[in-house]
């Protein structure tokens, strides 16, 4: 199929709010979405805002400060809304012959973006303005291939959202009991009955000058697991590979990129000779950041080499992973700014390991067998996800070899 200029199907459209009828602000992210916008507009003349519509699109011209993407998105949540003066509008002239969601496909993939930041042009602030947007080439198929395509498309996406959702409900599952069990208190008495609630019984601890269940122990992190530091080989550039059939390398925008708990695959890998001086963890493993985006914690579901930006948690004592990850995601922030009160770029080892926390043995054992039935569907969900993320790209790949 011969491939058409989209500048031949699409115009700009510049309707501004000048009697101030719309309210909703939004910003377009580097996920392509139009998101609730941040900005403080106190004071702001929204009269100079732009207006979009449903079934328009934003694009910010600017792409040197967005790594690899361009920042564009489709209007599909509401009916109207405001943008900045920044953002170029623009719509499809004629919806019968392009549709908007199948351009927006087009736009989502990761060789349009590699594409707009080649032909981004500018010695201070490289550009992608609306005349490099109209020399984009693509293949429009019929109207029909194309509405088949958006229709298999979002079925994918609408899966993927119900996944998250089940993963989110899962992760939010745990989270609440652990707070139930181990903050209030309230984990079942031998009567089944919430233990706080009920009048069990509670000391005073003087270290915590807070009262805590009778016969509950406290302590120190360290005390009761194992933490090291993952080890990168030096200059890493020499050890990293894209070829999969050496050892995963994970990074922080690995942890961030995957939505759940389970860290289940990595962009790069480190050949054999890092291997041998990185360090190296099996499924399974709890692993928690330290940089970047520190205090994140995930559970292994590939063997690989983490670096340095990673603590590595092994040999537990009378506590388990699942025990440990919901405590770290509970006490993130007050791990994060102990010690000066404010949230650290970096999480000290040292901190971490003399982090208080209380316990019984007993209720860890109950809870942790409670929460592994989550963790088991929370991990065949997180495949789940992966699988569909795979497929829903596929299918982008699949737009430039279109007939019909």
């Amino acid at each position: 199929m011969s491939y058409k200029k989209l500048g031949e199907y699409i115009q700009q459209v510049n309707n501004r709010n000048r009697d101030l009828e719309v309210e909703t602000l939004l910003g377009v992210s580097i996920t392509k979405k139009l998101i609730p916008s941040i900005a403080n507009t106190v004071g702001t003349d929204m009269s100079a805002y732009k207006i979009i519509e449903r079934g328009q699109f934003a694009y910010g011209t600017i792409t040197s400060r967005n790594g690899d993407k361009i920042s564009i998105a489709l209007l599909d949540e509401f009916e109207k809304a405001l943008v900045s003066q920044i953002y170029i509008v623009f719509e499809v002239i004629d919806t019968s012959v392009l549709l908007p969601e199948y351009l927006m496909m087009w736009f989502s993939r990761p060789e349009f973006d590699r594409y707009a930041r080649y032909h981004s042009h500018g010695s201070t602030r490289e550009s992608f303005d609306w005349t490099d947007m109209c020399e984009v080439e693509l293949p429009i198929p019929s109207i029909e291939k194309q509405r088949e395509m958006v229709a298999q498309y979002g079925a994918v996406a609408n899966k993927i959202k119900v996944n998250e959702a089940i993963c989110e409900k899962l992760e939010a599952t745990a989270q609440a009991l652990y707070k139930q069990w181990f903050v209030d208190f309230e984990f079942p008495n031998d009567e089944g009955q919430p233990y706080k609630f009920s009048g069990g019984a509670m000391v005073f601890n003087e270290e915590l000058e807070k009262e805590i269940p009778e016969g509950w122990e406290v302590g120190k992190l360290e005390d009761y697991v194992k933490i090291n530091r993952g080890a990168s080989p030096r200059p890493i550039e020499n050890f990293i590979t894209n070829n999969d059939d050496d050892m995963p390398w994970v990074k922080i925008s690995d942890a961030t990129a995957q939505k759940t708990d389970f860290l289940l695959d990595t962009k790069l890998f480190i050949d054999k000779y890092g291997v041998r001086k990185s360090r190296v963890v099996e499924i399974g493993d709890l692993i928690l950041s330290n940089s970047a985006s520190p205090g994140l914690p995930k559970i292994m579901n590939i063997k690989a080499c983490v670096h340095d930006g990673w603590l590595i948690f092994n040999d537990y004592k009378k506590i388990d992973k699942y025990f440990l990850i919901e405590y770290l995601k509970f006490n993130k922030q007050g791990i994060l700014s102990e010690g000066n009160g404010s949230v650290f770029k970096n999480l000290k080892t040292e901190i971490l390991k003399d982090y208080q926390i209380i316990l019984n043995e007993n209720c860890v054992n109950s809870f942790s067998f409670l929460i592994s039935n989550i963790y088991e569907l929370l991990q065949s969900n997180s495949i789940k996800l992966k699988k569909l993320t795979q497929l829903q790209s596929l299918m982008l790949s699949r737009l430039a070899t279109l007939e019909g």
